[in-house]
């Protein structure tokens, strides 16, 4: 298992955040960690920190996780994505994912409609301009050179490069198509349970194009924290779960929720949203049963969290986005490098 850490975020922003992030990331690049994913929401975009980091690390492989598919044009993706590879000296990973629509049509004024054409498309402007080809499309969402105006078909002034793309993605068409064109997944809202709530869609869809699951490179995100009796850490994880099944998204359209309802939690999915969306916020976090939280969470002692990461490798996952928790950044410093020593005995 590759061992990833994530940058940015919603509030990340401000000159202070930014200051942490290089401190985290150059840290956990000393103790062994060997990614870093920048997040993209309505804070700092994905690929400054990441440029940032670049010029500051030597090791860790950047990636986003996730650039916004409808923030940019497709060729403005591609051309970012392979100066990133250039200026990384080949540590870039882009990872791309589709938001929601309250992202998409309220900060971005773009319409959410077909948003899985939009990223099959954006993807394959983006593999041309990585093969050093004229940027030539007739799609639904994407059309290259624009018809009817004066602009003729360019390529790219880069040199051609290998450029690994992740799919952040979550609904079963879209694990489909992950599955059929994507060198990696980014996975949310997982547990190894339940595996086959993804990774039977994520097969299909990569059989169906003649590859194989494996062929694929999976990562998934995962909170850790230590203690002998957790649950206070339990507690702490219950405000965010509860607004990731109801929040991130409109009140029709909510992925995260789900995809934890397809991995058997549906009547608490429906649950913790009605109660969310009635106002009840407090009542809503309270119906986050513990069980759900521990299920796609590492919280407890060492032998309890080793069994975790063993049942995420069992199951295929192959990369790990650590999210430690601390109070501040030695803390979470501190509980990450109990992590990696973990994952390193379980991967060897």
């Amino acid at each position: 298992m590759k061992i990833g850490i994530r940058v940015g975020g919603p509030a990340s922003g401000g000159r202070k955040e930014f200051e942490a992030m290089l401190v985290y990331a150059q840290e956990a690049e000393k103790i062994g960690v060997d990614q870093a994913w920048s997040a993209e929401a309505w804070g700092m975009d994905a690929i400054t920190p990441l440029a940032f980091l670049a010029a500051r690390t030597e090791r860790l492989e950047l990636g986003t996780g996730i650039m916004q598919v409808c923030a940019r044009t497709a060729a403005s993706t591609a051309m970012t994505a392979l100066s990133m590879q250039t200026v990384s000296n080949g540590r870039f990973l882009l990872g791309l994912g589709n938001s929601g629509p309250q992202v998409v049509e309220g900060l971005h004024g773009e319409s959410f409609d077909r948003p899985l054409t939009r990223m099959r498309e954006t993807v394959e402007v983006i593999r041309m301009a990585g093969r050093g080809e004229k940027l030539i499309l007739d799609g639904k969402r994407v059309v290259l050179p624009r018809p009817g105006g004066e602009g003729k078909a360019l390529r790219l002034a880069h040199e051609p490069a290998e450029l690994p793309i992740f799919l952040a993605t979550l609904a079963p068409r879209a694990l489909e198509m992950t599955g059929a064109i994507a060198d990696g997944w980014l996975g949310t809202s997982f547990t190894p349970d339940a595996a086959e709530a993804h990774l039977g869609y994520l097969r299909r869809g990569a059989e169906a194009a003649g590859r194989k699951l494996e062929d694929l490179r999976l990562l998934v995100d995962i909170t850790v924290g230590f203690a002998d009796d957790p649950s206070a850490l339990i507690e702490r994880q219950k405000t965010p779960m509860a607004f990731q099944l109801s929040a991130m998204g409109s009140p029709t359209t909510n992925f995260y929720n789900d995809a934890y309802a397809r991995a058997g939690f549906a009547d608490v999915c429906e649950t913790v949203r009605n109660l969310w969306l009635a106002g009840d916020r407090a009542a809503a976090i309270q119906a986050v049963p513990d069980d759900m939280v521990q299920a796609c969470n590492l919280l407890g002692d060492e032998a309890h969290v080793r069994r975790r990461l063993q049942a995420y490798r069992d199951c295929g996952i192959t990369e790990l986005n650590v999210r430690p928790i601390g109070r501040d950044t030695q803390q979470r410093l501190d509980t990450l490098g109990r992590a990696v020593e973990l994952i390193r005995q379980v991967r060897e």
